[in-house]
């Protein structure tokens, strides 16, 4: 499976010349989500969830479907009936020939006046690698890829390293990145591949890798 990094929280991953794009959110590229033969969403915040660029998607591609939860669907269902499909935690589906599984129900707590919104994260092909959105979900199979949100206002380095360990990732490759400094990220590269127990790594955006 080639893996390959867009900018900030979003994902491609090509297998048997399909693409699956998991949150081609406003913080990626303009082009993230086209060519993709299926897109799965994790929430409705816009670095994550970008109508734009999935009606660009599906209007360039009559066979390309949405995976999401309900939140999302809602608002971009009605223009393409039948292929936005709403899943939830415990939920399993097959995307563009990727088997997915749904795992987790809330968004991290970004403080204790917000309410919290629904999140899930998806777990691709039996483990192989995982996305959990905005949570610190750990699913309940190995993960070999661990998609790791390094920087948020609903996280810190701690936290970051802990789920990691709670993981137990084959290796964990930065995600949720784009309001990292270049100054801090030889600190948090340090610092997590030292602690976490995994493999710690990162791709530039546009860059791929074999997992």
């Amino acid at each position: 499976m080639k893996l390959t990094k867009k900018s900030h929280a979003c994902v491609r991953l090509e297998k048997d010349g399909r693409t699956l794009v998991i949150d081609p959110g406003a913080y990626s590229e303009e082009d993230a989500a086209l060519g993709a033969d299926a897109i799965l969403v994790t929430h409705e915040h816009p670095d994550h969830f970008d109508e734009g660029r999935l009606r660009a998607a599906l209007e360039a591609d009559p066979a390309a479907e949405i995976w999401t939860l309900r939140s999302v669907a809602e608002q971009i269902s009605a223009a393409f009936p039948g292929r936005v499909h709403t899943v939830g935690h415990g939920d399993t589906f097959t995307a563009a020939g990727f088997d997915v599984q749904v795992h987790g129900e809330l968004h991290a707590v970004i403080h204790p006046d917000i309410p919290r919104i629904t999140n899930v994260g998806y777990l691709v092909d039996g483990g192989r690698v995982f996305h959990p959105g905005d949570a610190l979900t750990v699913p309940d199979q190995p993960v070999e890829t661990l998609m790791l949100p390094v920087m948020a206002p609903w996280n810190k380095i701690s936290e970051v390293i802990e789920y990691v360990r709670e993981v137990k990732p084959q290796r964990a490759y930065d995600i949720h990145d784009a309001l990292l400094t270049d100054l801090a990220r030889p600190i948090y590269d340090r610092q997590i591949g030292a602690l976490g127990g995994a493999e710690h790594l990162r791709l530039t955006p546009g860059a791929s890798a074999e997992v």
